[in-house]
């Protein structure tokens, strides 16, 4: 059985518990970046631009099998780390769960808080696409 979406959560706040000082947890956001499932480079097109992000993010996402599935790349290393975070929690959800879950552990973690302004709205602007392609496939 997979992980829900609080397992996978409570797993990140865990992750990050065990780092001291910001820096530490910004080079493990870069790390976390690296395993970032890829979208094809035929599919970074303007439509799967995220809108409102400093950098430029691409995001696609299917549905198979009733769950979600995402790919993404930015040409930012720390804002593809962050795209990988939230992929790796929303990954393989339903879309009516991945449409309505609290994404709490950006809180907890002080991820936000830590980010400059510009990069907190591109976290946003990341999550509320997240969303907005759940919403398309929910019934």
């Amino acid at each position: 059985m997979s992980a829900s979406i609080e397992d996978k959560q409570q797993e990140i706040i865990d992750e990050f518990a065990s780092f001291d000082d910001w820096m530490d947890k910004y080079e493990y956001i870069i790390e976390l970046g690296k395993d970032c499932p890829t979208i094809e480079q035929v599919k970074k097109t303007e439509d799967r631009l995220i809108e409102g992000c400093q950098s430029r993010v691409w995001l696609d996402s299917t549905v198979a099998d009733g769950k979600m599935h995402f790919s993404a790349d930015s040409d930012a290393i720390i804002t593809k780390g962050i795209i990988g975070l939230l992929i790796r929690v929303l990954n393989d959800e339903k879309p009516e769960d991945v449409a309505s879950t609290d994404l709490h552990f950006i809180r907890d973690i002080g991820l936000q808080e830590h980010l400059s302004p510009t990069r907190a709205n591109g976290l946003a602007s990341m999550v509320k696409r997240m969303k907005i392609e759940a919403l398309k496939h929910v019934n």
